[in-house]
């Protein structure tokens, strides 16, 4: 055979090849493959030109791979993805540029495994490491696709840096954690000011109410005062009762007294039959004492939990009944908050004014918890929120050591 022919032959199957898995990277665009079929008149030169030209412009990496992940061609995209050369690449093991995920990686399966990490917006995207030539290794994205040729199991491989893409998620993930933290630590604040300032109602200004109630009692115990004035006392005793009531009312509703004295069992009772007496409206607790003997942080964040969902349903939700259940399995408390009302709808849940909800949430996410809100379907079935939290780093007593 002359070395014209052999140049020839070895053109003809580059160019075989290139259509091969320029095939795969043009499948779903008809428009291309339109353009890509045989046309009467077309001479086969114009096509190979066409087809490399196509491949040579693309600004994605393509490789074709053999059987034994062997790279057979490269596109300047890959080698510029790379750090390398179109000519160093081809003919260099694919181990030189992707990472396998199985030690003695033999074919490109062991680079792009069934069921492996998948990415994107299609199932046959993969998630992988690059590895450039200077040994950076980078996140990649990439698309296989598998054709015959000649009797051998090609794969034609897309590839996408999305470094920048990692990048900017990282530093979302930060800004949110960021975020979270913030939350958490106003959070904390905020109750601590809460606690501040109900006691210092209750010591300072409670003590003083207290102590003009009893010089009352003793002026009325005065039989020389005239009726006018005995009338006056009695209206000063009853606005004083008034303003202790008031006074009580408004220490609670910063920080409940009973969270702090009966921990937080007593404190969901105490909640429960506030609200029946104030809304008229039925509520049912299923609790153990002994299963929430927990921390300060834990019981003040289940119970804000527990009054802002009750807060909404009186609010909202139109109910009749609610069922409050807090269970205790292990480690974990799972908390289901139900009513009979009118349910909730998606677009209420992403309101910009949810703020209870979005405090929930907070609240239940800074415990390291998860949280559901919906409707238990059906007409008129209400709403539920389930809550599961760990509550391992908050048990006190007995349990705690164990």
């Amino acid at each position: 055979m002359t070395p014209q022919r052999r140049q020839r032959r070895r053109r003809s199957g580059k160019a075989v090849l290139v259509f091969s898995f320029l095939g795969g990277y043009c499948a779903g665009h008809a428009a291309a493959a339109a353009a890509l079929r045989p046309v009467r008149g077309v001479h086969r030169p114009v096509r190979e030109f066409d087809g490399r030209r196509i491949v040579h412009s693309a600004s994605d990496a393509i490789l074709t791979l053999d059987e034994q992940a062997v790279i057979l061609f490269a596109n300047p995209a890959a080698a510029n993805m790379f750090a390398s050369s179109v000519a160093a690449m081809q003919g260099s093991p694919l181990a030189r540029f992707i990472q396998a995920r199985v030690a003695n990686a033999g074919s490109p399966y062991d680079y792009f495994p069934a069921g492996g990490s998948r990415a994107g917006r299609r199932a046959t995207d993969y998630a992988v490491t690059g590895i450039r030539a200077n040994g950076q290794l980078f996140p990649i994205e990439g698309s296989v696709s598998t054709i015959e040729h000649g009797g051998r199991q090609l794969c034609t491989v897309i590839l996408r840096d999305v470094s920048e893409r990692h990048l900017v998620q990282q530093k979302l993930s930060r800004s949110h954690d960021q975020l979270r933290q913030l939350s958490a630590a106003l959070q904390t604040i905020r109750e601590e000011e809460r606690t501040h300032i109900a006691r210092e109602l209750h010591d300072d200004l409670g003590q003083l109410l207290a102590s003009l109630r009893m010089d009352l009692t003793l002026l009325q115990g005065n039989d020389r005062l005239p009726e006018p004035s005995r009338r006056l006392i009695a209206g000063m005793e009853a606005n004083l009762l008034t303003a202790i009531t008031s006074l009580r009312r408004i220490a609670t509703n910063l920080r409940p007294r009973a969270l702090d004295e009966g921990g937080l069992y007593f404190a969901l009772q105490v909640l429960r039959d506030e609200f029946t007496e104030r809304h008229g409206i039925a509520c049912t607790l299923l609790a153990d004492e002994a299963g929430l003997r927990l921390d300060d942080t834990a019981s003040t964040a289940i119970f804000r939990i527990v009054q802002e969902a009750l807060t909404n349903i009186a609010r909202h939700a139109g109910a009749t009944r609610v069922l409050l259940s807090l269970e205790r399995s292990g480690d974990q408390l799972q908390v289901r908050i139900s009513d009979d009302g009118r349910g909730i709808r998606n677009e209420d849940m992403e309101k910009k004014e949810s703020l209870g909800l979005v405090g929930m949430r907070e609240r239940v996410w800074g415990m390291g918890g998860e949280i559901a809100i919906g409707c238990e379907g059906g007409r008129h079935a209400g709403t539920c929120i389930d809550i599961v939290l760990p509550l391992a780093a908050h048990l006190i007593g007995e349990e705690a050591t164990s």
